[in-house]
C-alpha cells in the first residue's frame, strides 16, 4: 500500500482518505462478486442495488439484508459475504499491513500512521506488532468460538454443514456483523429458533463482547493481566462502561419486556438483547413485540455501539462515557473532566460532543426522510437508521420493503458508521494547521 503513493502524491492523500477509499474499493469488489450467477442459489444475476446493499452491510459489519443469506446466496456467495465481514471487521488497513509484513515488504511511517488512524490507537509506535496481535487474536477467538458452536450446529445440520455454520456464525458474532444462516429454517429469522438455548446464547454473547471491547483493550489485558491499577485509562473506561451497558439494559428487558417467559429464558433473553443491541445484530426474540419504550432504549444502545479500535460500530462507549463525565463535571462545577483519578483532555471532550451531534443529526434527518418517503411510523424508521449508522443490523422488518432511495440512505449511514464520523470529516476538510492566533473572547449564555 505504501508504494502506491510516493513523493508529492503520497503527501497529497491523507490517512483518512486512504481509510475511506479502502472500504469503498472493498465494497465495490464485493458487489461485483455478489452479482455473479455463481453467488446466488438460483444461478441468476443479482441486481446491482441488492448486491451493493449486501456488500455494504457485510463490509461495514452491519447485518441489514434485503436477501436472506441462507436462502438466496449460494455457498460461494456466503463465502464472499463472510470474507467481507472478516476484512471489514478487522479493518482493510490492518489486513493490508498484515499482507505486506508477511510478504516481507517494508512498512514505512506513513503506513503506520494510517494504521494508527484506522484503529484509533493513541500513538504510531508499535503498529506492526499490534497488527500481528490483531490478526492472531482474531483467528484464535474465532476458531475457539467455532469449536464451541460446532456441537450445537453439528447436531442440527450434520457434520459438514454444521462446521460451516459454526465458522460462519463465529466470525459474524466476533465481528459484530449479525449475518446468520438460519434462513434454511425460516427466512429472516436470525437466531429466534435458539432463544431457549442457553449454551449457544452464551457463546454468541461472549464472541460479541470479545469483538466489541477493542483490540487495544485486549492488548492491555494481555500485558497487565489481572493488575487492574496498571490498565490504561481507556481500558478502565471501556470495561466499566461496557459492564454498565450490559447489566442496566438487561435489567430493564427482564423487568419490562419479557414477562411472559419462564425464568431461565427470561434471564438469558434479557442479557442477549442487551449485548446484541450494541452493534451485533442477532436477535433471539421477535423485536416487533417490543414496547415503544423498549424500542427507544434499543435505539440509544445502537447509537452508543462498541468501543474504539474494535470490530463494532456506533459512536463508541468511550464517547458516551466522556460526555456523561462532562455532564457530571458541569453539575459539580468542577473545571476538568475526570475519570479514575485522571484528567480527560479538552480536545477529547470536544471530539465526543461533535461525534454525538453528527450521529444524532444524521439519525434524525435520515429517519424523518425515510418516514416521510415510505409512509412508515417515525419510531420504526429511527430504529432502522440507528441500526444502520450504529452498524447493528437489527430491524423491525422494514428493510426488504424499502424503496431504492431509503436503501441508499441506509447504505450511506452504514458506511459512515463503520468508517467513523471524524474520519469522514477529516478526509473531506483540509487541516487547519497550527494557528497560534486566537480571536477575542466573547460570552454567551447556555441553558
Amino acid at each position: 500500500m505504501h508504494r502506491l503513493f510516493k513523493g508529492k502524491r503520497r503527501r497529497s492523500v491523507s490517512s483518512f482518505q486512504i481509510i475511506i477509499l479502502s472500504f469503498f474499493v472493498l465494497i465495490m469488489l464485493g458487489t461485483l462478486l455478489l452479482m455473479l450467477p455463481i453467488s446466488s442459489n438460483g444461478r441468476g444475476m443479482t441486481s446491482f442495488s441488492d448486491a451493493l446493499f449486501t456488500a455494504t452491510s457485510a463490509t461495514c459489519v452491519t447485518g441489514l439484508i434485503v436477501k436472506d443469506t441462507a436462502a438466496y446466496w449460494s455457498l460461494f456467495g456466503q463465502g464472499v459475504i463472510i470474507t467481507l465481514i472478516q476484512i471489514g471487521g478487522m479493518g482493510v488497513i490492518t489486513i493490508g499491513l498484515a499482507v505486506m509484513r508477511a510478504s516481507g515488504m517494508k512498512i514505512g511511517l506513513w503506513s503506520r500512521s494510517t494504521m494508527q488512524e484506522s484503529i484509533s490507537a493513541p500513538t504510531v509506535g508499535g503498529m506492526v506488532r499490534l497488527t500481528s496481535f490483531i490478526v492472531k487474536t482474531t483467528v484464535i477467538i474465532e476458531l475457539i468460538g467455532a469449536a464451541l458452536l460446532f456441537p450445537v450446529f453439528c447436531q442440527d445440520f450434520g457434520v459438514a454443514q454444521g462446521l460451516w455454520y459454526s465458522l460462519f456464525h463465529s466470525v459474524s458474532a466476533f465481528c459484530n456483523a449479525g449475518f446468520d444462516l438460519m434462513g434454511t429454517r425460516e427466512q429472516f429469522s436470525s437466531l429466534t429458533s435458539y432463544g431457549g438455548n442457553i449454551y449457544l446464547n452464551c457463546i454468541i454473547m461472549l464472541l460479541i463482547i470479545s469483538g466489541g471491547i477493542g483490540f487495544l483493550v485486549w492488548g492491555d489485558l494481555k500485558t497487565h493481566k489481572h493488575r487492574l491499577k496498571h490498565y490504561s485509562l481507556q481500558t478502565k473506561i471501556v470495561l466499566f462502561t461496557t459492564l454498565l451497558l450490559i447489566v442496566l439494559p438487561a435489567l430493564y428487558f427482564f423487568l419490562c419486556e419479557y414477562n411472559n417467559m419462564k425464568l431461565s429464558d427470561r434471564i438469558i433473553s434479557s442479557f442477549f438483547q442487551s449485548v446484541t443491541t450494541r452493534t451485533a445484530g442477532f436477535n433471539t426474540q421477535d423485536l416487533t413485540h417490543m414496547s415503544e419504550s423498549g424500542i427507544a432504549i434499543m435505539v440509544i444502545l445502537m447509537l452508543i455501539g462498541g468501543s474504539p479500535g474494535s470490530t463494532a460500530g456506533g459512536m463508541k462507549t468511550v464517547t458516551f462515557a466522556v460526555l456523561f463525565m462532562a455532564a457530571i463535571t458541569v453539575f459539580g462545577r468542577r473545571r476538568d473532566v475526570q475519570a479514575f483519578k485522571r484528567r480527560v483532555a479538552d480536545d477529547t471532550v470536544r471530539n465526543a460532543g461533535a461525534i454525538l451531534f453528527m450521529y444524532i443529526a444524521l439519525t434524525m434527518i435520515s429517519g424523518t426522510i425515510i418516514s416521510r418517503h415510505e409512509g412508515i411510523p417515525l419510531l420504526t424508521c429511527l430504529f432502522e437508521t440507528s441500526s444502520a449508522i450504529g452498524t447493528v443490523g437489527l430491524t423491525l422488518g422494514i428493510t426488504t420493503k424499502l424503496t431504492l432511495l431509503s436503501k441508499a440512505i441506509l447504505m450511506v449511514l452504514m458506511f459512515f458508521g463503520r468508517v467513523g464520523g471524524l474520519t469522514m470529516i477529516y478526509a473531506a476538510l483540509p487541516s487547519a494547521g497550527s494557528k497560534n492566533a486566537r480571536l477575542p473572547l466573547g460570552t454567551i449564555s447556555i441553558g
